[in-house]
């Protein structure tokens, strides 16, 4: 199987294996510390499984809004989707 043309670099590796651990951290929290749904902002249930999908989401959708804007690199979206994302978390 050919995998060259989704360009995996070292980058990228680290990306996706940080989401995993991120995926598998909040999986353990969840089976040894179940929590209660929160209602926030959005007026809708969360967990924090909840929340980190709509982080992730969210953050995708922001650095694909700042390489339309300003291109490369996407330093300074990073420090947004952290703003963005510690906002989720704490409101929503």
């Amino acid at each position: 199987m050919n995998l060259s043309w989704m360009a995996w670099t070292t980058p990228t590796a680290i990306f996706f294996g940080l989401i995993a651990c991120a995926l598998i951290t909040m999986t353990i929290w969840a089976v040894k510390a179940p929590q209660a749904p929160r209602v926030g902002v959005l007026r809708i249930e969360t967990r924090p499984g909840d929340r980190l999908f709509i982080s992730l989401l969210g953050s995708a959708f922001i650095c694909l809004a700042w390489l339309g804007m300003f291109g490369s690199p996407v330093y300074g979206a990073l420090i947004v989707c952290v703003v963005y994302a510690f906002a989720v978390f704490r409101w929503v």
